[in-house]
Protein backbone atom coordinates (compact mmCIF):
# COMPACT_ATOMS: atom_id res chain seq x y z
CA UNK A 1 0.00 0.00 0.00
CA UNK A 2 1.08 3.48 -1.00
CA UNK A 3 1.37 5.79 1.87
CA UNK A 4 -0.04 9.13 1.97
CA UNK A 5 2.76 11.62 2.12
CA UNK A 6 1.48 14.64 5.04
CA UNK A 7 1.92 17.81 3.72
CA UNK A 8 2.77 19.17 7.14
CA UNK A 9 5.79 16.98 7.68
CA UNK A 10 9.24 18.80 7.14
CA UNK A 11 10.71 17.11 4.16
CA UNK A 12 7.51 18.92 2.28
CA UNK A 13 8.13 22.42 3.39
CA UNK A 14 11.40 22.18 1.86
CA UNK A 15 10.07 21.51 -0.92
CA UNK A 16 7.43 23.58 -0.70
CA UNK A 17 9.75 26.50 0.22
CA UNK A 18 12.20 25.39 -2.63
CA UNK A 19 9.62 25.78 -5.84
CA UNK A 20 8.72 28.85 -4.43
CA UNK A 21 11.93 30.43 -4.19
CA UNK A 22 12.45 29.43 -7.58
CA UNK A 23 8.85 30.62 -8.97
CA UNK A 24 10.07 34.14 -7.15
CA UNK A 25 13.29 34.30 -8.76
CA UNK A 26 11.88 33.39 -12.22
CA UNK A 27 9.14 36.39 -11.65
CA UNK A 28 11.89 38.92 -10.73
CA UNK A 29 14.16 38.21 -13.42
CA UNK A 30 11.22 38.69 -16.02
CA UNK A 31 10.20 41.75 -14.01
CA UNK A 32 14.31 43.34 -14.34
CA UNK A 33 14.14 41.72 -18.26
CA UNK A 34 10.96 44.10 -19.10
CA UNK A 35 11.95 46.89 -17.35
CA UNK A 36 15.15 46.91 -19.09
CA UNK A 37 13.84 46.34 -22.30
CA UNK A 38 11.61 49.09 -21.56
CA UNK A 39 14.29 51.79 -20.88
CA UNK A 40 16.25 50.44 -23.97
CA UNK A 41 12.99 51.42 -26.30
CA UNK A 42 12.13 54.51 -24.95
CA UNK A 43 15.89 55.72 -24.82
CA UNK A 44 15.67 55.68 -29.15
CA UNK A 45 17.96 55.16 -31.71
CA UNK A 46 21.69 55.36 -30.68
CA UNK A 47 22.90 58.67 -32.31
CA UNK A 48 26.87 58.11 -33.53
CA UNK A 49 29.44 61.21 -31.47
CA UNK A 50 29.53 64.28 -34.04
CA UNK A 51 32.59 64.04 -36.04
CA UNK A 52 35.58 66.02 -34.84
CA UNK A 53 35.59 69.15 -36.97
CA UNK A 54 38.68 70.87 -37.96
CA UNK A 55 38.95 74.54 -37.26
CA UNK A 56 42.68 75.15 -38.52
CA UNK A 57 42.15 78.00 -41.67
CA UNK A 58 45.23 78.09 -44.22
CA UNK A 59 46.15 81.34 -44.94
CA UNK A 60 48.43 82.89 -47.28
CA UNK A 61 51.72 85.12 -47.22
CA UNK A 62 52.14 87.25 -50.44
CA UNK A 63 55.19 88.55 -51.20
CA UNK A 64 55.49 91.52 -53.24
CA UNK A 65 58.45 92.41 -55.36
CA UNK A 66 59.72 94.94 -57.27
CA UNK A 67 59.29 93.64 -60.69
CA UNK A 68 62.35 96.16 -61.84
CA UNK A 69 64.96 95.57 -59.07
CA UNK A 70 63.83 92.39 -57.28
CA UNK A 71 63.43 93.76 -53.86
CA UNK A 72 60.67 92.84 -52.01
CA UNK A 73 58.54 95.54 -51.01
CA UNK A 74 56.21 93.79 -48.44
CA UNK A 75 53.94 90.53 -47.73
CA UNK A 76 50.42 90.82 -47.18
CA UNK A 77 50.12 87.97 -44.86
CA UNK A 78 47.05 86.21 -43.34
CA UNK A 79 45.28 86.03 -47.16
CA UNK A 80 42.26 84.02 -46.92
CA UNK A 81 41.81 80.98 -50.04
CA UNK A 82 38.88 82.83 -51.48
CA UNK A 83 40.92 86.21 -51.47
CA UNK A 84 40.54 87.76 -55.04
CA UNK A 85 43.87 89.79 -56.22
CA UNK A 86 42.00 93.12 -55.54
CA UNK A 87 41.72 91.87 -52.08
CA UNK A 88 45.46 91.93 -52.29
CA UNK A 89 45.34 95.08 -53.86
CA UNK A 90 43.63 96.67 -51.39
CA UNK A 91 45.48 95.62 -48.34
CA UNK A 92 48.37 96.39 -49.77
CA UNK A 93 47.06 99.75 -50.87
CA UNK A 94 46.72 100.15 -46.72
CA UNK A 95 50.62 99.53 -46.40
CA UNK A 96 51.72 101.13 -49.22
CA UNK A 97 48.89 104.48 -49.41
CA UNK A 98 50.85 106.19 -52.31
CA UNK A 99 49.80 102.86 -54.74
CA UNK A 100 46.08 102.93 -55.00
CA UNK A 101 44.60 99.28 -56.40
CA UNK A 102 44.13 100.73 -60.24
CA UNK A 103 47.54 101.81 -60.16
CA UNK A 104 49.03 98.31 -59.26
CA UNK A 105 49.68 96.02 -61.83
CA UNK A 106 51.15 92.42 -60.17
CA UNK A 107 52.23 89.53 -62.64
CA UNK A 108 52.88 86.15 -61.48
CA UNK A 109 56.65 86.14 -63.33
CA UNK A 110 58.32 89.30 -64.21
CA UNK A 111 57.36 89.06 -68.52
CA UNK A 112 54.27 87.54 -67.85
CA UNK A 113 51.09 89.32 -68.20
CA UNK A 114 49.09 91.42 -65.61
CA UNK A 115 46.74 89.19 -63.21
CA UNK A 116 42.79 89.80 -63.56
CA UNK A 117 41.33 91.41 -59.93
CA UNK A 118 39.20 88.55 -59.94
CA UNK A 119 42.10 85.98 -60.23
CA UNK A 120 41.70 83.99 -56.26
CA UNK A 121 44.89 83.64 -54.99
CA UNK A 122 44.36 79.83 -54.04
CA UNK A 123 44.78 79.51 -57.94
CA UNK A 124 47.78 81.28 -58.25
CA UNK A 125 49.24 79.01 -54.81
CA UNK A 126 51.71 76.36 -55.26
CA UNK A 127 52.70 76.72 -51.31
CA UNK A 128 51.56 79.08 -48.58
CA UNK A 129 53.79 81.61 -49.73
CA UNK A 130 53.03 83.59 -53.32
CA UNK A 131 55.27 85.75 -54.86
CA UNK A 132 53.85 88.30 -57.22
CA UNK A 133 55.57 91.06 -59.28
CA UNK A 134 54.69 94.83 -58.98
CA UNK A 135 54.37 97.36 -61.77
CA UNK A 136 53.21 100.95 -60.93
CA UNK A 137 51.12 101.30 -63.87
CA UNK A 138 50.60 105.02 -63.33
CA UNK A 139 47.79 107.16 -62.70
CA UNK A 140 44.90 105.62 -64.18
CA UNK A 141 42.03 107.15 -66.40
CA UNK A 142 38.30 105.92 -65.81
CA UNK A 143 36.49 104.85 -69.17
CA UNK A 144 33.88 107.53 -68.16
CA UNK A 145 36.30 110.59 -67.87
CA UNK A 146 37.99 109.06 -71.29
CA UNK A 147 34.82 109.22 -72.91
CA UNK A 148 34.27 112.25 -71.89
CA UNK A 149 37.26 114.22 -72.57
CA UNK A 150 37.18 112.30 -75.90
CA UNK A 151 34.00 113.87 -76.90
CA UNK A 152 32.62 116.25 -74.82
CA UNK A 153 35.23 118.70 -76.40
CA UNK A 154 34.50 118.55 -80.05
CA UNK A 155 30.71 118.26 -78.89
CA UNK A 156 30.89 121.64 -77.09
CA UNK A 157 32.84 123.29 -79.69
CA UNK A 158 31.07 122.27 -82.69
CA UNK A 159 27.61 122.87 -80.55
CA UNK A 160 28.84 126.42 -80.60
CA UNK A 161 28.95 126.64 -84.34
CA UNK A 162 25.83 124.89 -84.98
CA UNK A 163 24.07 127.34 -82.62
CA UNK A 164 25.24 130.19 -85.08
CA UNK A 165 26.57 132.61 -82.53
CA UNK A 166 27.02 136.28 -83.69
CA UNK A 167 30.54 136.02 -81.88
CA UNK A 168 31.54 133.51 -84.67
CA UNK A 169 29.28 134.70 -87.51
CA UNK A 170 27.94 137.76 -88.89
CA UNK A 171 24.44 139.13 -88.72
CA UNK A 172 23.36 137.92 -91.79
CA UNK A 173 25.02 133.83 -91.32
CA UNK A 174 23.69 134.22 -87.14
CA UNK A 175 19.82 134.69 -88.65
CA UNK A 176 19.56 132.15 -90.57
CA UNK A 177 18.06 129.00 -89.50
CA UNK A 178 18.67 126.52 -92.17
CA UNK A 179 20.87 123.58 -91.58
CA UNK A 180 22.13 121.18 -93.90
CA UNK A 181 20.50 118.17 -93.65
CA UNK A 182 23.79 115.89 -92.51
CA UNK A 183 24.54 118.46 -90.27
CA UNK A 184 21.01 118.03 -88.75
CA UNK A 185 21.53 114.26 -88.69
CA UNK A 186 24.85 114.26 -87.07
CA UNK A 187 24.66 116.79 -84.27
CA UNK A 188 21.41 114.98 -83.00
CA UNK A 189 23.77 111.53 -82.51
CA UNK A 190 25.85 113.78 -80.70
CA UNK A 191 28.82 114.50 -83.20
CA UNK A 192 28.14 118.26 -84.27
CA UNK A 193 29.98 120.15 -86.82
CA UNK A 194 29.92 123.99 -88.59
CA UNK A 195 27.23 124.17 -91.46
CA UNK A 196 29.46 123.64 -93.97
CA UNK A 197 27.85 122.88 -97.41
CA UNK A 198 30.50 120.47 -98.72
CA UNK A 199 29.40 117.88 -96.50
CA UNK A 200 29.61 114.29 -98.26
CA UNK A 201 27.03 111.49 -97.73
CA UNK A 202 29.61 109.31 -98.81
CA UNK A 203 31.90 109.59 -95.82
CA UNK A 204 28.67 110.22 -93.88
CA UNK A 205 27.99 106.95 -94.27
CA UNK A 206 31.51 105.48 -93.91
CA UNK A 207 31.56 107.05 -90.57
CA UNK A 208 28.18 105.10 -89.41
CA UNK A 209 29.72 101.93 -90.53
CA UNK A 210 33.36 102.11 -88.52
CA UNK A 211 30.97 103.50 -85.45
CA UNK A 212 28.91 100.18 -86.45
CA UNK A 213 32.51 98.02 -86.90
CA UNK A 214 33.59 99.53 -83.51
CA UNK A 215 30.29 98.43 -81.83
CA UNK A 216 30.46 94.99 -83.00
CA UNK A 217 34.20 94.04 -82.37
CA UNK A 218 33.61 95.50 -78.83
CA UNK A 219 30.76 93.22 -78.39
CA UNK A 220 32.59 90.23 -79.53
CA UNK A 221 35.34 91.24 -77.15
CA UNK A 222 32.71 91.15 -74.28
CA UNK A 223 31.43 87.94 -75.19
CA UNK A 224 34.82 86.59 -74.88
CA UNK A 225 35.46 88.22 -71.44
CA UNK A 226 32.44 86.96 -69.87
CA UNK A 227 32.29 83.66 -71.25
CA UNK A 228 35.92 82.95 -70.27
CA UNK A 229 37.75 81.89 -72.76
CA UNK A 230 40.57 83.99 -72.58
CA UNK A 231 42.98 81.08 -74.10
CA UNK A 232 42.70 81.98 -77.48
CA UNK A 233 42.74 85.02 -79.90
CA UNK A 234 39.36 86.21 -80.63
CA UNK A 235 38.30 84.96 -83.99
CA UNK A 236 35.98 85.91 -87.10
CA UNK A 237 31.69 85.57 -86.81
CA UNK A 238 29.19 85.51 -88.89
CA UNK A 239 29.19 89.40 -88.44
CA UNK A 240 31.04 90.75 -91.74
CA UNK A 241 32.11 93.82 -89.33
CA UNK A 242 34.13 91.08 -87.37
CA UNK A 243 36.29 89.53 -90.55
CA UNK A 244 39.10 92.47 -89.70
CA UNK A 245 40.11 90.14 -87.18
CA UNK A 246 41.78 88.39 -90.06
CA UNK A 247 44.31 91.15 -90.84
CA UNK A 248 44.67 92.87 -87.36
CA UNK A 249 45.39 92.16 -83.56
CA UNK A 250 43.10 95.47 -82.45
CA UNK A 251 40.37 96.08 -85.36
CA UNK A 252 38.20 98.06 -82.59
CA UNK A 253 40.86 100.85 -83.13
CA UNK A 254 41.30 100.64 -86.92
CA UNK A 255 37.61 101.15 -87.09
CA UNK A 256 37.83 103.93 -84.66
CA UNK A 257 40.47 105.49 -86.53
CA UNK A 258 38.65 105.34 -89.48
CA UNK A 259 35.56 107.14 -88.10
CA UNK A 260 37.80 109.77 -87.19
CA UNK A 261 39.25 110.54 -90.65
CA UNK A 262 35.61 110.07 -92.26
CA UNK A 263 34.21 112.52 -89.93
CA UNK A 264 37.56 115.23 -90.54
CA UNK A 265 36.75 114.19 -94.45
CA UNK A 266 33.11 114.68 -93.66
CA UNK A 267 33.20 118.11 -92.05
CA UNK A 268 36.29 119.61 -93.43
CA UNK A 269 37.11 121.53 -90.50
CA UNK A 270 40.47 122.06 -88.49
CA UNK A 271 39.46 121.48 -84.93
CA UNK A 272 37.88 117.52 -85.94
CA UNK A 273 41.29 117.26 -88.12
CA UNK A 274 43.39 117.55 -85.21
CA UNK A 275 41.47 116.02 -82.43
CA UNK A 276 41.39 112.79 -85.31
CA UNK A 277 45.52 113.76 -85.68
CA UNK A 278 45.79 113.08 -81.85
CA UNK A 279 43.37 110.16 -81.29
CA UNK A 280 45.18 108.27 -84.16
CA UNK A 281 48.42 108.75 -82.55
CA UNK A 282 47.04 107.74 -79.18
CA UNK A 283 45.05 104.43 -80.61
CA UNK A 284 47.82 103.59 -82.69
CA UNK A 285 50.08 103.30 -79.43
CA UNK A 286 47.53 101.15 -77.95
CA UNK A 287 47.57 98.73 -80.30
CA UNK A 288 50.96 98.57 -80.60
CA UNK A 289 51.10 97.85 -76.80
CA UNK A 290 48.24 95.23 -77.00
CA UNK A 291 49.95 93.63 -80.08
CA UNK A 292 52.88 92.65 -78.25
CA UNK A 293 50.87 91.38 -75.27
CA UNK A 294 49.09 89.17 -78.07
CA UNK A 295 52.20 87.80 -79.49
CA UNK A 296 53.44 86.56 -76.30
CA UNK A 297 50.29 85.29 -74.83
CA UNK A 298 48.54 83.86 -79.09
CA UNK A 299 52.09 83.91 -81.18
CA UNK A 300 51.14 81.37 -84.02
CA UNK A 301 47.67 83.42 -84.35
CA UNK A 302 48.89 86.91 -84.37
CA UNK A 303 52.22 86.61 -85.91
CA UNK A 304 50.84 87.14 -89.31
CA UNK A 305 48.50 90.26 -88.36
CA UNK A 306 49.50 93.99 -88.35
CA UNK A 307 48.81 95.92 -84.86
CA UNK A 308 45.73 98.38 -86.34
CA UNK A 309 46.54 98.84 -90.19
CA UNK A 310 46.40 96.08 -91.83
CA UNK A 311 49.79 95.40 -93.85
CA UNK A 312 51.22 98.80 -92.45
CA UNK A 313 51.68 98.51 -88.84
Amino acid sequence: MLKRQNPSTPEHSKDLAADGGALSMSHNDSRSFFNLSQLVLSAGQIKPSPALKHSKITYFEVEIVDVQSKKQICIVDKVPPASTLLDVKHKFHKACPQWYPSRVGLQLERNGPFLKDSVSIQSLAVSSIVTLYFTDLGQQVGWTTFFLTEYTGPLLIYLLFYIRLSTIYDQVESRKNFRHPVVQAVSFTGDSHPGSHTTSTTHDTRHHMCEAGNHFINVALAHQTNSGNRTCFPSPTYNPFTWLFLLVSCPNYTYEAGSWISFTVMTQTLPVGIFAFLMVIQMSLWAQKKHKLYLKRFYPEVRRKAAMIPIIF
